[in-house]
């Protein structure tokens, strides 16, 4: 008689062993065999044989995820490719030249700009140039309606964007609140449903609300974008829960965005399922925004190649790294 145990290894491949055994097994010999399988899995005792099944034998995206979003590859956003999963804002910077280094530094293609402190008039405002500082041969320049109090003031501001030339990719932000930045989800979704109507490519911020995140993908939002922790506000993420539901029913890639204020703010996001994270006061406010932005681009990169290598389930209880066997019976 055989047992034959099957293990997902991280998303993307399952590994069975196959082990002999003399007869039936009671649950405790079963739990001695999969602690000894979890834990030490070259053990002569349990691996007698393994082998890859291909990943077209698992449900789209992996035994954990049922959506259809890929696993591992670059970032898909509406269509269209990035190979990195670090987006950036551009407020805060002490100069135009620190933030435009900063660009450089992190590895970004898609970088936020608030319509409210671009000049789109073409006339290169020296108080309102900061468009002259990206370059739109490397970054996507994300529009984002910052500062609107409502739908309305949202729609007219991206309507002005695309209007001036720039991409008909918007994130949307609403916040009438000054005092905590916190998105107004009625007005929100109501903008969003006109946007994409209009042909707007969709990216909104919202408070990690898993419902508001549903409606958004309904009416057609090319993501969500649930914050961790308000705006500016350095504190990590604090919504980790939602999000994670957030993440466990999205059809569109989910983006952190807000409260990131270090390097392993932005590792924990991606480990727990993001696409991406966009960072802005943590970079633009450091002693080095080059440096941090170098930092924020490392350490993402890294957690990405550890969430495709399959990261491992964690447990309720020890698991011995060196599991006791039949060895011992020998003695």
């Amino acid at each position: 008689m055989v047992l034959v145990l099957a293990l997902l290894m991280g998303s993307q491949k399952v590994v069975v062993f196959k082990a002999p055994i003399k007869g039936p097994l009671a649950i405790k010999d079963f739990q001695h065999i999969l602690a000894g399988v979890t834990s030490g899995l070259h053990h002569r005792d349990f691996c007698r044989c393994a082998e890859i099944v291909t990943p077209s034998l698992l449900p789209p995206g992996g035994m954990g995820r049922h959506d259809g979003r890929p696993v591992n590859g670059p970032l898909i956003i509406a269509g269209r490719e990035f190979s990195s999963r670090l987006l950036l804002g551009t407020g805060k910077f002490s100069s135009n030249g620190t933030m435009r280094d900063a660009l450089e530094a992190s590895g970004a293609q898609i970088v936020t700009v608030a319509l409210r402190r671009a000049d789109l008039s073409g006339k290169h405002d020296p108080f309102a140039n900061i468009l002259d500082f990206v370059d739109s041969k490397k970054f996507l320049l994300l529009p984002n309606t910052s500062g609107a109090m409502n739908a309305e003031e949202a729609v007219r501001l991206a309507r002005l964007s695309a209007a001036a030339g720039l991409p008909m990719w918007v994130k949307l932000e609403i916040h009438p609140d000054p005092h905590y930045l916190l998105p107004d989800p009625v007005e929100t979704l109501a903008a969003a449903a006109v946007l994409v109507k209009e042909g707007f490519t969709v990216l909104p911020y919202i408070n990690a609300d898993p419902v508001l995140a549903r409606r958004l993908q309904d009416v057609g939002t090319a993501t969500v974008m649930p914050l961790g922790s308000p705006i500016g506000s350095n504190r990590g993420i604090e919504t980790r829960a939602q999000i994670e539901i957030i993440i466990k029913q999205a059809t569109v890639p989910v983006v952190v965005d807000a409260g990131i204020g270090a390097p392993s703010h932005a590792a924990e996001a991606i480990e727990l399922g993001a696409d991406a994270v966009l960072v802005n006061t943590a970079i633009a406010a450091a002693d080095d925004p080059v440096r941090m932005a170098r930092a924020f681009r490392q350490t993402v990169e890294a957690a990405r190649e550890a969430v495709e290598a399959g990261l491992p389930t964690r447990l309720g209880q020890a698991s011995a790294t060196s599991p006791l066997s039949a060895f011992l019976d020998t003695l």
